[in-house]
């Protein structure tokens, strides 16, 4: 393969529409708060669960999460077009619903060393947590830096999405009983 070719295809993805790129960043982070909720209440009940059952559980949390994705825009598709999707839609819904899968790779990787005995799952399940909260501010940051506003404006938006990921966070372990 060429250097052109390779380029090309980056070119490709970063000429998606905008719309498809927002879709696959909210598939993004449906995933990570699915997978913020999943790791804190294992955490929570640590005691009781194998390195191997913790990892196991947010690979299939997350693999459940980016199928739902994907039947939701077949049933949107179908409910607003009465048809199926065509080969290039139904592309596009694979990769707007896949882009969930990349939100669990350092979390899957921490609790995949705690279970090979690297480090205790207690700690991996706490570095899960907080990669996912780091990402989920990450996100929020670039979203509101990306605003053309003042600075203090940027500030209020970011607190109150942060304030919101928490509600979500709370909303999240009150249905776990945590």
């Amino acid at each position: 393969m060429t250097g052109e070719g390779r380029g090309s295809r980056r070119t490709g993805r970063s000429e998606r529409p905008a719309e498809e790129r927002a879709e696959a960043l909210k598939e993004r982070v449906y995933a990570t708060f699915t997978g913020l909720a999943i790791v804190l209440v294992q955490h929570a009940n640590v005691e009781h669960v194998s390195p191997a059952r913790a990892t196991v559980t947010l690979l299939v949390g997350i693999v459940a999460i980016t199928a739902a994705g994907f039947v939701a825009e077949v049933v949107a598709h179908l409910a607003v077009h009465s048809a199926f999707p065509g080969r290039a839609e139904a592309g596009r819904m694979v990769r707007v619903s896949a882009s969930a899968i990349g939100s669990v790779a350092v979390p899957l990787l921490l609790l995949a060393l705690a279970w090979a005995g690297v480090f205790e799952l207690d700690r991996a399940l706490r570095a899960a947590s907080i990669v996912y909260l780091a990402t989920l501010g990450l996100i929020g940051y670039v979203a509101v830096r990306r605003t053309r506003v003042a600075w203090w404006k940027q500030l209020v938006a970011l607190g109150a999405l942060v304030a919101l990921g928490g509600v979500v966070v709370l909303l999240q372990q009150l249905a776990h009983g945590h």
